[in-house]
């Protein structure tokens, strides 16, 4: 596969030793000159032409190496981006681009930065006291742009995040988590309040994600079979609030709840005469979740976590029953196995040894 323009030209071939697809490339750069390139590490072969015609674009109109990490972000990376992933994953992205990023290194061009810039950009990050894992996300935002303008566009020629090195950390350690006996002292102590007293049982007795409580309509419960339907999230970003979809193509499902949780939450739509199925379920924010969160901590005296470690307490209590990793992975949402594996796979060996101790006991039982 070959194709052309006034600038240059290129042609797709097959590595017989690796099966990826690569490009070599013959163009006239912006002074003049004939210059010669290949590109590599391209799974498929539309992969490769779909590159190969961007750089031709690119060749003939904009020069990408003059160009600023900003102006590459918004002129490039963002638009071709946004066609692909989900439109809450660009907010997030964007949000961490504009206030993270564009504000230290936008204005330096794409094809001067150095890994003395990045290093001096991730320790004013790191002062600034972000959570490990937050670092982690800011470091990825910055290395996917400027890889995009490498594998599309040959600039600069290394990605100067490889030498730099990251920071932060992908996973944020130990979580802590409540008992029963601990959600239900928390609970008992808030239930003054119903709104949050309900919305905290949800929480607990779902494990779906904060965004998806303060997203949920009247119409997305149905009392009837007690499913919870999820299909969309509320997310606030930089003072603007956004209802998007879920986190990933599995957060779109349906969750199925004790009969207690249905009686409670019909009690609770009763009470607030002429619901319509469009209203939303609970007229809160997060912030607010989170000051009763620590009301219902200060008045119960259980120990200090997150909301978000709700979630974890319900995945875990799932363990500790014997729910398997597969079944939870579904009621959480998770896209793939390995996220519920890596994250709570430390509980695994606990009911490993409930089983042989089980094996022993019986062992015993049948010399006795």
């Amino acid at each position: 596969m070959s194709s052309k323009n006034k600038r240059g030209s290129f042609n797709v071939q097959r590595d017989k030793n690796t099966g990826d697809h690569f490009i070599k490339f013959d163009y006239t750069d912006k002074h003049g000159k004939n210059r010669q390139t290949t590109r590599r590490g391209f799974k498929t072969k539309r992969e490769a032409v779909r590159a190969g015609s961007i750089i031709l674009i690119e060749l003939e109109g904009n020069d990408i190496d003059d160009m600023t990490l900003e102006e590459f972000y918004d002129k490039k990376y963002y638009p071709d981006m946004e066609k692909r992933l989900r439109k809450s994953t660009m907010i997030n992205k964007k949000y961490i681009f504009d206030t993270k990023i564009r504000p230290v290194l936008g204005a330096l061009k794409l094809s001067m930065i150095e890994p003395s810039n990045i290093r001096d950009w991730q320790t004013s990050l790191i002062s600034e006291g972000y959570s490990p894992t937050y670092l982690k996300t800011i470091n990825n935002q910055l290395t996917a742009t400027i890889n995009h303008s490498i594998r599309f566009f040959g600039i600069p020629k290394t990605n100067p995040c490889r030498a730099a090195g990251s920071m932060g950390r992908n996973t944020g350690g130990e979580k802590e988590i409540w008992t029963a006996e601990e959600f239900n002292a928390f609970s008992d102590s808030i239930i003054n309040k119903r709104e949050s007293w309900l919305a905290f049982r949800v929480l607990w007795n779902t494990g779906m994600r904060v965004g998806e409580l303060l997203a949920l309509s009247v119409g997305d419960i149905d009392l009837e079979a007690g499913i919870i339907n999820i299909s969309k999230s509320l997310q606030r970003i930089g003072g603007v609030t956004y209802i998007t979809e879920p986190k990933t193509p599995r957060s779109n499902r349906k969750i199925k709840i004790p009969k207690f949780l249905v009686t409670d939450i019909q009690d609770y739509c009763n009470s607030r005469y002429g619901l319509k199925d469009d209203d939303k379920l609970f007229e809160i924010t997060k912030s607010w979740l989170e000051k009763e969160m620590q009301r219902g901590i200060k008045n119960s005296g259980v120990k200090r976590i997150r909301v978000h470690d709700i979630r974890h307490s319900h995945a875990s209590a799932l363990i500790d029953k014997g729910i398997s990793i597969v079944e939870i992975a579904a009621r959480l949402g998770h896209e793939r196995i390995e996220t519920t594996l890596n994250t709570y796979g430390h509980r695994l060996p606990d009911r490993e040894d409930q089983l042989i101790a089980k094996l022993e006991q019986d062992y015993e039982d049948k010399l006795k």
